[in-house]
């Protein structure tokens, strides 16, 4: 199920944080895409695309992997900042392995602002 925002369903504060540290880490990078998760103790995580020659990771998974790597055991919410149109299957994938089906995915253009939220395990439209 993917459901669009308007301004009339204003951002959760925490939710809006996701997205800004995504976009600030896309931005401080030159990468593609910026992404961030917010663990089950409110820490977030934030990373960048990666793409050298051996390694080849989405800047979601490389987050998720970075909370993986702290110790996180779920995930309250992930957010990525990109110009695709929604968040990859593989980076749903990741983000559900860690913080189940119902963890929202958070999808932003490169301004920053939310274009759709779609839980982990739902299908994207």
């Amino acid at each position: 199920m993917l459901a669009g925002m308007s301004e009339a369903a204003p951002l959760d504060p925490e939710d809006r944080k996701i997205i800004t540290l995504a976009r600030s880490a896309r931005a401080r990078n030159g990468v593609p895409e910026g992404a961030a998760v917010r663990d089950e103790t409110g820490r977030t995580y934030v990373a960048g695309t990666v793409a050298l020659d051996s390694l080849q990771l989405s800047a979601l998974r490389t987050a998720v992997a970075m909370a993986v790597a702290s110790g996180a055991t779920s995930l309250e919410a992930a957010a990525v900042v990109t110009d695709a149109e929604r968040a990859s299957d593989a980076d749903r994938a990741a983000v559900r392995d860690l913080g189940g089906p119902d963890t929202p995915v958070l999808v932003a253009g490169l301004d920053g602002a939310l274009r759709s939220t779609v839980p982990a395990g739902g299908t994207p439209a």
